[in-house]
Protein backbone atom coordinates (compact mmCIF):
# COMPACT_ATOMS: atom_id res chain seq x y z
CA UNK A 1 0.00 0.00 0.00
CA UNK A 2 1.40 3.45 -0.86
CA UNK A 3 2.83 5.46 2.00
CA UNK A 4 0.78 8.43 3.16
CA UNK A 5 3.63 9.74 5.35
CA UNK A 6 6.21 12.45 5.00
CA UNK A 7 5.62 16.18 4.85
CA UNK A 8 6.03 19.16 2.57
CA UNK A 9 7.52 22.31 4.06
CA UNK A 10 6.36 25.46 2.24
CA UNK A 11 7.71 28.95 2.80
CA UNK A 12 5.25 31.45 1.42
CA UNK A 13 5.52 34.86 -0.16
CA UNK A 14 7.23 33.90 -3.43
CA UNK A 15 5.69 34.92 -6.75
CA UNK A 16 5.73 32.06 -9.23
CA UNK A 17 7.20 32.85 -12.63
CA UNK A 18 8.37 30.78 -15.57
CA UNK A 19 7.13 27.89 -17.64
CA UNK A 20 6.05 24.36 -16.70
CA UNK A 21 4.99 21.25 -18.60
CA UNK A 22 1.92 19.28 -17.56
CA UNK A 23 2.23 15.56 -16.84
CA UNK A 24 0.07 12.82 -18.29
CA UNK A 25 -3.32 12.52 -16.61
CA UNK A 26 -3.52 10.10 -13.69
CA UNK A 27 -7.22 9.54 -14.33
CA UNK A 28 -6.53 8.61 -17.95
CA UNK A 29 -3.40 6.52 -17.41
CA UNK A 30 -4.90 4.15 -14.83
CA UNK A 31 -7.83 2.85 -16.94
CA UNK A 32 -5.61 2.72 -20.02
CA UNK A 33 -3.20 0.51 -18.07
CA UNK A 34 -6.07 -1.73 -17.00
CA UNK A 35 -7.22 -2.15 -20.61
CA UNK A 36 -4.18 -4.41 -21.14
CA UNK A 37 -6.16 -7.17 -19.39
CA UNK A 38 -8.37 -7.34 -22.50
CA UNK A 39 -5.65 -8.65 -24.81
CA UNK A 40 -2.73 -11.06 -24.91
CA UNK A 41 -0.69 -8.60 -26.94
CA UNK A 42 1.51 -5.71 -25.70
CA UNK A 43 -0.07 -2.41 -24.74
CA UNK A 44 2.39 0.48 -24.86
CA UNK A 45 1.56 3.76 -23.14
CA UNK A 46 3.52 7.00 -23.55
CA UNK A 47 3.38 9.99 -21.24
CA UNK A 48 2.56 7.94 -18.14
CA UNK A 49 3.01 10.03 -14.96
CA UNK A 50 5.56 8.80 -12.42
CA UNK A 51 3.23 8.80 -9.41
CA UNK A 52 2.31 6.36 -6.65
CA UNK A 53 -1.13 5.46 -8.01
CA UNK A 54 0.43 4.38 -11.30
CA UNK A 55 2.91 2.12 -9.51
CA UNK A 56 0.14 0.64 -7.36
CA UNK A 57 -1.96 -0.11 -10.46
CA UNK A 58 1.10 -1.70 -12.06
CA UNK A 59 1.51 -3.90 -8.97
CA UNK A 60 -2.13 -4.96 -9.28
CA UNK A 61 -1.61 -6.00 -12.90
CA UNK A 62 1.54 -7.93 -11.98
CA UNK A 63 -0.40 -9.74 -9.25
CA UNK A 64 -2.69 -11.08 -11.99
CA UNK A 65 0.24 -12.40 -14.03
CA UNK A 66 0.84 -9.49 -16.38
CA UNK A 67 4.35 -8.24 -17.04
CA UNK A 68 4.84 -4.49 -16.65
CA UNK A 69 7.95 -2.77 -17.94
CA UNK A 70 8.41 0.79 -16.73
CA UNK A 71 10.82 3.26 -18.33
CA UNK A 72 10.77 6.29 -16.01
CA UNK A 73 13.02 8.53 -18.08
CA UNK A 74 10.76 8.10 -21.11
CA UNK A 75 7.52 7.94 -19.09
CA UNK A 76 6.75 4.81 -21.07
CA UNK A 77 5.03 1.66 -19.86
CA UNK A 78 4.66 -1.66 -21.69
CA UNK A 79 2.12 -4.15 -20.34
CA UNK A 80 1.70 -7.72 -21.57
CA UNK A 81 -1.13 -9.81 -20.11
CA UNK A 82 -0.50 -12.85 -22.29
CA UNK A 83 -1.13 -15.40 -19.55
CA UNK A 84 -3.16 -14.42 -16.51
CA UNK A 85 -2.32 -16.46 -13.43
CA UNK A 86 -5.40 -15.48 -11.45
CA UNK A 87 -8.44 -13.25 -11.22
CA UNK A 88 -8.31 -12.28 -7.52
CA UNK A 89 -6.71 -8.98 -6.52
CA UNK A 90 -4.62 -8.72 -3.33
CA UNK A 91 -6.77 -6.98 -0.72
CA UNK A 92 -4.19 -4.47 0.50
CA UNK A 93 -3.39 -3.28 -3.00
CA UNK A 94 -7.01 -3.20 -4.13
CA UNK A 95 -8.05 -1.13 -1.13
CA UNK A 96 -5.35 1.48 -1.71
CA UNK A 97 -6.64 2.84 -5.04
CA UNK A 98 -10.09 3.51 -6.42
CA UNK A 99 -9.16 2.25 -9.87
CA UNK A 100 -8.56 -1.30 -8.65
CA UNK A 101 -12.27 -1.80 -9.37
CA UNK A 102 -11.61 -1.13 -13.05
CA UNK A 103 -10.19 -4.65 -13.23
CA UNK A 104 -13.66 -6.14 -12.70
CA UNK A 105 -15.03 -5.61 -16.21
CA UNK A 106 -11.91 -6.64 -18.13
CA UNK A 107 -11.37 -9.75 -15.96
CA UNK A 108 -14.97 -10.88 -16.43
CA UNK A 109 -14.77 -10.29 -20.17
CA UNK A 110 -11.42 -12.04 -20.53
CA UNK A 111 -11.61 -14.90 -17.98
CA UNK A 112 -15.25 -15.12 -16.88
CA UNK A 113 -14.36 -14.64 -13.23
CA UNK A 114 -13.07 -11.97 -10.83
CA UNK A 115 -12.66 -11.43 -7.10
CA UNK A 116 -11.77 -8.10 -5.54
CA UNK A 117 -12.43 -6.07 -2.45
CA UNK A 118 -14.25 -2.78 -2.27
CA UNK A 119 -11.91 -0.16 -3.74
CA UNK A 120 -10.10 2.47 -1.69
CA UNK A 121 -8.57 5.82 -2.54
CA UNK A 122 -9.31 9.21 -1.00
CA UNK A 123 -11.75 9.54 1.90
CA UNK A 124 -13.99 12.13 0.26
CA UNK A 125 -17.34 10.43 0.66
CA UNK A 126 -19.30 7.50 -0.68
CA UNK A 127 -18.29 6.46 -4.18
CA UNK A 128 -20.71 3.63 -4.90
CA UNK A 129 -19.79 0.79 -7.24
CA UNK A 130 -23.40 -0.20 -7.81
CA UNK A 131 -23.25 1.40 -11.26
CA UNK A 132 -20.54 -1.05 -12.28
CA UNK A 133 -22.19 -4.03 -10.57
CA UNK A 134 -25.67 -3.44 -11.97
CA UNK A 135 -24.34 -2.83 -15.46
CA UNK A 136 -22.26 -6.01 -15.49
CA UNK A 137 -25.21 -7.96 -14.08
CA UNK A 138 -27.32 -6.70 -16.97
CA UNK A 139 -24.63 -8.11 -19.27
CA UNK A 140 -24.95 -11.56 -17.72
CA UNK A 141 -22.54 -11.55 -14.78
CA UNK A 142 -23.41 -12.99 -11.39
CA UNK A 143 -21.89 -10.82 -8.66
CA UNK A 144 -22.19 -11.43 -4.93
CA UNK A 145 -20.62 -9.82 -1.90
CA UNK A 146 -18.79 -12.12 0.46
CA UNK A 147 -16.69 -11.04 3.46
CA UNK A 148 -16.33 -7.52 2.09
CA UNK A 149 -15.30 -8.70 -1.37
CA UNK A 150 -17.04 -8.90 -4.73
CA UNK A 151 -17.08 -12.36 -6.29
CA UNK A 152 -18.11 -12.33 -9.95
CA UNK A 153 -18.48 -14.89 -12.68
CA UNK A 154 -20.10 -15.27 -16.07
CA UNK A 155 -20.45 -17.85 -18.83
CA UNK A 156 -20.01 -15.07 -21.33
CA UNK A 157 -20.98 -11.41 -21.30
CA UNK A 158 -23.87 -10.41 -23.56
CA UNK A 159 -24.80 -7.02 -24.93
CA UNK A 160 -27.29 -4.96 -22.97
CA UNK A 161 -29.00 -1.57 -22.89
CA UNK A 162 -27.73 0.00 -19.67
CA UNK A 163 -28.90 3.20 -17.98
CA UNK A 164 -26.57 4.56 -15.30
CA UNK A 165 -28.29 6.00 -12.24
CA UNK A 166 -25.22 8.18 -11.80
CA UNK A 167 -22.72 9.25 -14.51
CA UNK A 168 -19.84 7.47 -12.81
CA UNK A 169 -16.51 7.78 -14.59
CA UNK A 170 -15.24 4.47 -13.22
CA UNK A 171 -18.57 2.80 -13.96
CA UNK A 172 -18.63 4.06 -17.53
CA UNK A 173 -15.04 2.93 -18.11
CA UNK A 174 -15.60 -0.49 -16.52
CA UNK A 175 -18.67 -1.21 -18.63
CA UNK A 176 -17.11 0.16 -21.79
CA UNK A 177 -14.09 -2.15 -21.41
CA UNK A 178 -16.26 -5.17 -20.59
CA UNK A 179 -18.47 -4.48 -23.61
CA UNK A 180 -15.46 -4.60 -25.94
CA UNK A 181 -15.40 -8.42 -25.63
CA UNK A 182 -19.14 -8.99 -25.07
CA UNK A 183 -21.40 -10.45 -27.71
CA UNK A 184 -23.46 -7.88 -29.60
CA UNK A 185 -23.84 -4.11 -29.20
CA UNK A 186 -23.96 -2.63 -25.70
CA UNK A 187 -25.55 0.78 -25.18
CA UNK A 188 -24.57 2.83 -22.11
CA UNK A 189 -26.89 5.77 -21.41
CA UNK A 190 -26.25 8.61 -18.93
CA UNK A 191 -22.55 7.84 -19.39
CA UNK A 192 -19.79 10.04 -17.99
CA UNK A 193 -18.48 12.56 -20.54
CA UNK A 194 -15.07 13.36 -19.03
CA UNK A 195 -12.04 13.72 -21.35
CA UNK A 196 -10.48 10.72 -19.61
CA UNK A 197 -13.42 8.55 -20.77
CA UNK A 198 -12.86 9.78 -24.33
CA UNK A 199 -9.13 9.04 -24.04
CA UNK A 200 -9.85 5.47 -22.94
CA UNK A 201 -12.34 4.98 -25.80
CA UNK A 202 -9.80 6.23 -28.34
CA UNK A 203 -7.16 3.93 -26.87
CA UNK A 204 -9.53 0.93 -26.99
CA UNK A 205 -10.34 1.78 -30.60
CA UNK A 206 -6.62 1.57 -31.41
CA UNK A 207 -6.76 -1.92 -29.85
CA UNK A 208 -9.49 -2.88 -32.32
CA UNK A 209 -12.62 -2.00 -30.35
CA UNK A 210 -15.64 -0.42 -32.02
CA UNK A 211 -16.91 2.42 -29.83
CA UNK A 212 -19.15 5.33 -30.78
CA UNK A 213 -20.38 8.28 -28.74
CA UNK A 214 -17.63 8.61 -26.12
CA UNK A 215 -17.80 12.13 -24.72
CA UNK A 216 -21.60 12.14 -24.95
CA UNK A 217 -24.20 10.67 -22.54
CA UNK A 218 -24.77 7.73 -24.92
CA UNK A 219 -21.98 5.29 -25.76
CA UNK A 220 -22.37 2.30 -28.08
CA UNK A 221 -19.88 -0.57 -28.09
CA UNK A 222 -19.90 -3.37 -30.63
CA UNK A 223 -18.24 -6.40 -29.07
CA UNK A 224 -15.34 -8.12 -30.77
CA UNK A 225 -13.85 -11.59 -30.34
CA UNK A 226 -10.47 -10.17 -29.38
CA UNK A 227 -8.44 -6.97 -29.06
CA UNK A 228 -4.86 -6.38 -30.13
CA UNK A 229 -1.66 -4.51 -29.42
CA UNK A 230 -1.75 -0.72 -29.41
CA UNK A 231 0.40 2.28 -28.60
CA UNK A 232 -1.25 5.36 -27.10
CA UNK A 233 -0.21 8.61 -25.43
CA UNK A 234 -1.86 9.63 -22.17
CA UNK A 235 -3.66 12.97 -22.43
CA UNK A 236 -2.41 15.95 -20.38
CA UNK A 237 -3.66 16.19 -16.80
CA UNK A 238 -6.27 18.96 -16.76
CA UNK A 239 -6.35 18.89 -12.96
CA UNK A 240 -2.61 19.43 -12.69
CA UNK A 241 -2.83 22.23 -15.26
CA UNK A 242 -5.58 23.84 -13.21
CA UNK A 243 -3.45 23.53 -10.09
CA UNK A 244 -0.54 25.37 -11.72
CA UNK A 245 -2.95 28.06 -12.94
CA UNK A 246 -4.24 28.59 -9.40
CA UNK A 247 -0.68 28.57 -8.05
CA UNK A 248 0.17 31.41 -10.43
CA UNK A 249 -2.96 33.32 -9.44
CA UNK A 250 -2.65 32.91 -5.68
CA UNK A 251 0.97 34.13 -5.66
CA UNK A 252 0.36 37.04 -8.03
CA UNK A 253 2.64 35.32 -10.48
CA UNK A 254 3.06 34.85 -14.22
CA UNK A 255 3.27 31.22 -15.40
CA UNK A 256 3.19 29.58 -18.81
CA UNK A 257 1.62 26.11 -18.71
CA UNK A 258 2.59 23.87 -21.63
CA UNK A 259 1.23 20.60 -23.01
CA UNK A 260 -2.41 21.24 -22.11
CA UNK A 261 -5.73 20.89 -23.89
CA UNK A 262 -7.31 24.30 -23.14
CA UNK A 263 -10.83 23.05 -23.90
CA UNK A 264 -10.56 20.54 -21.05
CA UNK A 265 -10.09 23.48 -18.66
CA UNK A 266 -12.95 25.69 -19.84
CA UNK A 267 -14.85 25.63 -16.53
CA UNK A 268 -11.73 26.48 -14.52
CA UNK A 269 -10.36 29.18 -16.79
CA UNK A 270 -13.80 30.81 -17.07
CA UNK A 271 -13.98 31.13 -13.29
CA UNK A 272 -10.40 32.36 -13.04
CA UNK A 273 -11.20 35.15 -15.48
CA UNK A 274 -14.42 35.91 -13.63
CA UNK A 275 -12.49 36.55 -10.41
CA UNK A 276 -9.89 38.76 -12.09
CA UNK A 277 -7.11 36.45 -13.30
CA UNK A 278 -5.68 36.96 -16.78
CA UNK A 279 -5.70 33.70 -18.78
CA UNK A 280 -4.43 33.55 -22.35
CA UNK A 281 -5.13 30.41 -24.38
CA UNK A 282 -3.08 28.99 -27.23
CA UNK A 283 -3.22 25.69 -29.09
CA UNK A 284 -1.49 23.64 -26.41
CA UNK A 285 -0.61 26.05 -23.62
CA UNK A 286 -1.95 28.64 -21.22
CA UNK A 287 -0.42 31.82 -19.84
CA UNK A 288 -1.77 32.75 -16.42
CA UNK A 289 -1.01 35.95 -14.54
CA UNK A 290 -2.59 38.12 -11.88
CA UNK A 291 -2.06 41.86 -11.88
CA UNK A 292 -5.01 43.11 -9.83
CA UNK A 293 -7.01 42.13 -6.73
CA UNK A 294 -9.23 39.07 -6.89
CA UNK A 295 -13.02 39.22 -6.84
CA UNK A 296 -15.34 36.75 -5.11
CA UNK A 297 -17.29 34.32 -7.27
CA UNK A 298 -19.56 31.25 -7.09
CA UNK A 299 -18.88 27.76 -8.38
CA UNK A 300 -20.83 24.53 -8.70
CA UNK A 301 -18.59 21.45 -8.59
CA UNK A 302 -20.31 18.91 -10.80
CA UNK A 303 -19.67 16.38 -13.55
CA UNK A 304 -17.87 17.36 -16.76
CA UNK A 305 -18.21 19.72 -18.55
CA UNK A 306 -19.00 21.44 -15.27
CA UNK A 307 -16.45 22.68 -12.76
CA UNK A 308 -14.41 19.63 -11.64
CA UNK A 309 -14.91 18.46 -8.07
CA UNK A 310 -11.17 17.78 -7.87
CA UNK A 311 -10.50 21.49 -8.40
CA UNK A 312 -12.88 22.99 -5.88
CA UNK A 313 -10.58 22.70 -2.83
CA UNK A 314 -7.69 24.50 -4.60
CA UNK A 315 -10.14 27.10 -5.91
CA UNK A 316 -11.58 27.66 -2.43
CA UNK A 317 -8.07 28.42 -1.18
CA UNK A 318 -7.65 30.96 -3.99
CA UNK A 319 -10.92 32.59 -2.92
CA UNK A 320 -9.54 33.23 0.58
CA UNK A 321 -7.58 35.98 -1.18
CA UNK A 322 -10.58 37.46 -3.03
CA UNK A 323 -12.58 40.51 -2.05
CA UNK A 324 -16.01 39.47 -0.72
CA UNK A 325 -17.70 36.14 -0.04
CA UNK A 326 -17.40 33.31 -2.52
CA UNK A 327 -19.88 30.42 -2.53
CA UNK A 328 -18.86 26.89 -3.44
CA UNK A 329 -21.38 24.10 -3.97
CA UNK A 330 -20.16 20.49 -4.01
CA UNK A 331 -22.50 18.27 -6.04
CA UNK A 332 -20.42 15.09 -6.33
CA UNK A 333 -18.86 13.95 -3.01
CA UNK A 334 -20.41 14.65 0.37
CA UNK A 335 -17.08 14.76 2.27
CA UNK A 336 -15.15 16.88 -0.21
CA UNK A 337 -15.36 19.98 2.04
CA UNK A 338 -13.52 18.42 4.99
CA UNK A 339 -10.44 20.36 3.90
CA UNK A 340 -12.04 23.60 5.18
CA UNK A 341 -11.06 22.88 8.79
CA UNK A 342 -7.41 22.43 7.79
CA UNK A 343 -7.32 25.64 5.74
CA UNK A 344 -8.92 27.42 8.71
CA UNK A 345 -5.82 26.58 10.77
CA UNK A 346 -3.96 29.00 8.48
CA UNK A 347 -6.47 31.73 9.28
CA UNK A 348 -9.04 31.22 6.51
CA UNK A 349 -12.71 31.95 7.19
CA UNK A 350 -14.75 29.22 5.53
CA UNK A 351 -18.28 28.45 6.72
CA UNK A 352 -19.51 25.00 5.71
CA UNK A 353 -23.22 24.12 5.48
CA UNK A 354 -24.13 20.42 5.64
CA UNK A 355 -20.84 19.49 3.90
CA UNK A 356 -22.22 20.54 0.51
CA UNK A 357 -21.86 24.34 0.49
CA UNK A 358 -19.01 26.55 1.63
CA UNK A 359 -18.90 30.32 2.05
CA UNK A 360 -15.34 31.59 1.71
CA UNK A 361 -14.73 35.07 3.13
CA UNK A 362 -11.85 37.18 1.93
CA UNK A 363 -9.38 38.59 1.59
CA UNK A 364 -7.72 36.92 4.58
CA UNK A 365 -4.07 37.03 5.53
CA UNK A 366 -2.97 33.42 5.82
CA UNK A 367 -0.24 32.50 8.30
CA UNK A 368 1.86 29.37 8.18
CA UNK A 369 1.28 26.51 10.59
CA UNK A 370 1.14 22.70 10.57
CA UNK A 371 -1.78 21.13 8.71
CA UNK A 372 -2.75 17.65 7.53
CA UNK A 373 -3.48 16.43 4.00
CA UNK A 374 -6.71 14.46 4.40
CA UNK A 375 -6.72 13.32 0.78
CA UNK A 376 -5.00 14.03 -2.52
CA UNK A 377 -6.80 17.27 -3.49
CA UNK A 378 -6.98 18.54 0.09
CA UNK A 379 -3.21 18.11 0.28
CA UNK A 380 -2.68 20.10 -2.90
CA UNK A 381 -4.99 22.85 -1.66
CA UNK A 382 -2.92 23.13 1.52
CA UNK A 383 0.29 23.44 -0.49
CA UNK A 384 -1.33 26.28 -2.44
CA UNK A 385 -2.39 27.91 0.81
CA UNK A 386 1.20 27.62 2.03
CA UNK A 387 2.44 29.41 -1.10
CA UNK A 388 0.22 32.37 -0.23
CA UNK A 389 0.73 32.32 3.55
CA UNK A 390 3.19 34.30 5.62
CA UNK A 391 5.92 32.19 7.17
CA UNK A 392 6.28 28.42 7.00
CA UNK A 393 3.53 25.88 6.41
CA UNK A 394 4.10 22.20 7.12
CA UNK A 395 1.77 19.84 5.25
CA UNK A 396 1.69 16.44 6.94
CA UNK A 397 0.61 13.35 4.99
CA UNK A 398 2.45 14.31 1.82
CA UNK A 399 2.08 10.75 0.57
CA UNK A 400 -1.50 11.62 -0.37
CA UNK A 401 -0.16 14.34 -2.69
CA UNK A 402 2.45 12.06 -4.24
CA UNK A 403 -0.37 9.76 -5.34
CA UNK A 404 -1.35 12.24 -8.03
CA UNK A 405 1.39 14.83 -8.61
CA UNK A 406 4.76 13.96 -10.08
CA UNK A 407 7.82 15.59 -8.46
CA UNK A 408 5.69 18.42 -7.10
CA UNK A 409 8.33 20.09 -4.89
CA UNK A 410 10.93 20.18 -7.65
CA UNK A 411 8.49 21.52 -10.22
CA UNK A 412 7.14 24.29 -8.01
CA UNK A 413 10.69 25.22 -7.02
CA UNK A 414 11.51 25.59 -10.73
CA UNK A 415 8.89 28.36 -10.79
CA UNK A 416 10.37 30.14 -7.80
CA UNK A 417 8.54 28.54 -4.89
CA UNK A 418 10.37 27.61 -1.69
CA UNK A 419 9.23 24.07 -0.97
CA UNK A 420 10.90 20.87 0.17
CA UNK A 421 9.89 17.32 0.93
CA UNK A 422 10.86 15.93 4.33
CA UNK A 423 10.65 12.23 5.19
Amino acid sequence: MPSRGGRFVVRGGRRLRGEIRVSGAKNAALPMMTSALLTREPVILEGVPDIEDVHTQAALLRSLGATVEWEPAAHRMTIVADTLTGAALPTALAQSVRTSFLCLGPLLARTGTAALSRPGGCNIGERPVNVDVRGLAAMGAEIVQQDGAYIAQTRGLQSAAIYLDYPSVTGTENLMMAACLAEGTTVIKHAACEPEVVALAEHLTRMGAMIHGAGTPKIEVLGRESLYSARSRVIPDRLEAGMFAIAAAITGGDVGIRDVVPEHLDAVTYKLRECGVEVLEYEDRLEVRRRRPLRATEIQAIHYPGFPTDMQAPFAVLMTQAQGTSVIHERVFENRLLYAAEVAKLGARIDVESQVTAHVHGPIRLRGTTVAALDLRCGMALVLAGLAAEGTTVVEGAGHIRRGYEQLPERLVSLGAELEAVA
